[in-house]
Order: C-alpha cells, then sequence, then structure tokens
C-alpha cells in the first residue's frame, strides 16, 4: 500500500496496525505476554509464529512492530528489530553477525562507546579490528581483503563530520566478500540513501533525530530480511536488547515529526554555519553543508543537504570553549543530539573524554572543539545566542 508514497507520507502512516476500535493514534500494547485460546495453540505458536503471532514482548509486540515496519519501509529494507538504545543496536548487529577469527575493518573516527565496543569487546572474544581513515579510499582498498567479514562506519562521523563515500566503500568491501553495516544516525533517515548506495546492515540510534525531543532511548537495525530474524533476532531476544512498547509509541509519533524538524534543523545550521565562516575567535567551522568541507561535494551527491549538526573550534583551547557553553542562554549543555533543543557538547571532556590524547589529535578533537546539534529555535535568535556567548568567550 504505501509503496507509491513519499518519505514525509510513510514516516506518518506505514506499518500501522489498528485494534478493533479503530484508533487514530496508534495503540500501546503494554503487555509483556499473550494469551492462548489453548494449550494447543500455545504450542502451535512457538512453533511456527505468523506476523501477527506474538509470543513474549521480548520476542516482539504489536506496537514495536509498528515502528519496525514503519521505518524500514522509510528506509527501503526488508525488515528491521528495534532495540533498547542506539549502542544496543550497534553492539547487538555486530556481536550477532560476528564470532573468534573474524576479522572487522572500521573507520578511526568514532563515537566513543562504538570505539569501545569495536577496542574492547570485540577484540576481548577474539575478533580481529582494523582502523582506517575512513575518508581516505586507499586505505580501505589496502585494509579490506577477502578475509575481511565485516566493514564498519558511521557515514557522518561523531564529533568532526567527517563523511564516508557509502558507494565507494561498500563496493570495495563487496568485492572482496565483506558485509558493511553503516552507523547512519548524522545522517537521519531524511538524508540518508544507505542502503541503495551499498550498505548491507543500516543502524540508527532513534533516541536522537528520530524521537528528537530528548524522552526515550531506542535504536533499530535494517537490513535483509534473512539476516534480522535469522541472525539478529536470535541474538536480541535472548540477550534482552529490545525496545520497549511505550518507546516505540513515543517514537512513531516522532516520527510524524521528524521529516519537518530535520528540514528547519539543517536550514538554521547552514544558517548559523555560514554566519560563523571567518570568525576572528575561530579557528575553524565544520559543517558538511558548506562548499569549504573537505567532503562538500560528497555530501551533496550521499545527502543532498549538509544535516542538523557543526562544530566549531574556538580560540584560547579549553577555557574559551568553557567561557563560550556557559555563556550560552538558549542552547542547553549536553551530551544528547537529533533534539528539538539546540545541543552545545565539548566531545574532548565528555563523549570522547576517554580517548587517549594522541587519538584525540588524530581525530581533530582539540580543547577548543564544540560540537553543536541544531534545534527548532527560531533561526535569528539562536544566531544571536551563539554570536554572544563567542564573544563572552574571547
Amino acid at each position: 500500500m504505501s509503496d507509491g508514497w513519499n518519505p514525509r507520507t510513510k514516516a506518518v502512516h506505514a506499518g500501522t496496525r489498528r485494534s478493533q476500535y479503530g484508533e487514530v493514534s496508534e495503540a500501546i500494547f503494554l503487555t509483556q505476554g499473550f494469551v492462548y485460546d489453548t494449550a494447543e495453540d500455545a504450542a502451535a505458536r512457538f512453533e511456527e509464529a505468523g506476523p501477527d503471532e506474538f509470543i513474549y514482548a521480548r520476542y516482539g509486540n504489536p506496537t514495536v512492530k509498528m515502528f519496525e515496519d514503519r521505518v524500514a519501509t522509510l528506509e527501503g529494507a526488508e525488515d528491521s528489530f528495534a532495540t533498547a538504545s542506539g549502542m544496543a543496536a550497534v553492539s547487538g548487529a555486530l556481536m550477532s553477525m560476528l564470532k573468534a577469527g573474524d576479522k572487522v575493518v572500521s573507520s578511526r573516527a568514532l563515537f566513543g562507546s562504538c570505539l569501545y565496543v569495536l577496542e574492547n569487546i570485540l577484540t576481548r572474544y577474539g575478533v580481529d579490528v582494523t582502523f582506517v581513515d575512513g575518508t581516505n579510499l586507499d586505505e580501505w582498498k589496502q585494509a579490506i581483503t577477502f578475509e575481511t567479514d565485516v566493514v564498519f562506519f558511521e557515514s557522518m562521523s561523531n564529533p568532526t563530520l567527517e563523511v564516508i563515500d557509502v558507494k565507494s566503500v561498500s563496493e570495495i568491501a563487496h568485492a572482496n566478500g565483506a558485509l558493511v553495516v553503516v552507523d547512519n544516525v548524522f545522517a537521519t533517515p531524511v538524508y540518508s540513501n544507505a542502503f541503495a548506495q551499498g550498505a548491507d546492515v543500516v543502524v540508527y540510534s532513534t533516541t536522537k533525530h528520530i524521537d528528537g525531543q530528548g524522552r526515550a532511548l531506542g535504536g533499530i537495525v535494517l537490513g535483509s530480511r534473512d539476516f534480522i530474524r535469522g541472525t539478529l533476532e536470535p541474538y536480541m531476544k535472548h540477550t534482552g536488547g529490545s525496545m520497549s512498547p511505550f518507546t516505540a509509541w513515543l517514537h512513531l509519533k516522532g516520527l510524524e515529526t521528524m521529516d519537518l524538524r530535520v528540514r528547519a534543523q539543517t536550514t538554521t545550521a547552514h544558517a548559523l554555519a555560514t554566519r560563523l565562516q571567518g570568525h576572528v575567535a575561530l579557528e575553524r567551522v565544520i559543517y558538511p553543508g558548506l562548499t569549504d568541507h573537505p567532503q562538500s561535494a560528497l555530501v551533496a551527491e550521499q545527502m543532498g543537504k549538509g544535516g542538523t549538526m557543526l562544530a566549531i573550534e574556538l580560540k584560547g583551547g579549553r577555557e574559551a570553549s568553557f567561557k563560550f557553553l556557559n555563556a550560552a542562554k538558549i542552547a542547553i549543555i549536553s551530551n544528547n543530539l537529533g533534539d528539538a533543543k539546540t545541543i552545545l557538547t565539548h566531545p574532548a571532556t565528555t563523549t570522547h573524554q576517554r580517548l587517549p590524547q594522541d587519538q584525540k589529535a588524530l581525530l581533530g578533537i582539540t580543547d577548543g572543539l564544540v560540537r553543536i546539534s541544531i534545534g527548532i529555535e527560531d533561526t535569528d535568535d539562536l544566531i544571536a545566542d551563539i554570536l554572544q556567548a563567542i564573544e563572552a568567550a574571547q
């Protein structure tokens, strides 16, 4: 039914399941289990579950299924599995497909928790992990071999906003028989086309733009039906990382306005980045939608727009950046992103605090770097607030 719909319509209507009451807003099936009419029905349900035959909330739930179907339709994926958090999605996708002796090639610029999973958890269980400069195709070509099982990267890195060429890296990986797993949270479902560009598995922290209002943790893994139901689901349902029905309902409500919010946030992000270019108090402004971004041509081709995130580096290091953070009146200090409120983050002392100094330097995470997640506030008000905060930091 939704095949001919545009993305904004899919985000509102796809996957809807109505009860006998014909409710307008999706129902919350806040139950941990389901009742069977007979013992024979229970036995049959466990032998071969049908699409509407739920067993236990850890395995599946009608509200969660609506959310999974809606995001899968939006992304052009065969199937999906909703998880308790974004990191449950990342770790679940990787842990379910890897075993001791397998080899992973990953981009080096990653969110701190993603890096922890790759460096500390996977290697603990005998998985070999190699890191490369994600923007350098030659490094991908050298690192990915016929022995590589999985390639992993953030399509736009956190926090320095490097953009990975999804199509080219996927071609390199597939030529060597490797699966491609893409963390697509910064690109957002609004500007994403990762499956069409070659990704095999896509993960999102739905906490971010999908919920978009700072309410609940969530994540989702998307891919082929064989992978989701044959590989991922057994791992997730036995290890307990599934999404709650209430969270799924909140995220369904978030999907309804996501396209409107993300496009408005992107407009403001571009306006702010343009206004800050060349500011005397800044070492640099990083925004994928600006022509001076190293991957600006790729951004235009792969996403179409620069997205909702930017970063600035203040002259004066940590002292200046802390003064800037403390002087902001509209923008708030937190470590989340993709929210309706504009959020300022100092990665060197928060999200990437545990990285050794040499790794921070390699990734460009300086003491003066501040990540800015743009909200839906009035553009002029927000620009004025950021400018006065920069002035206060000098």
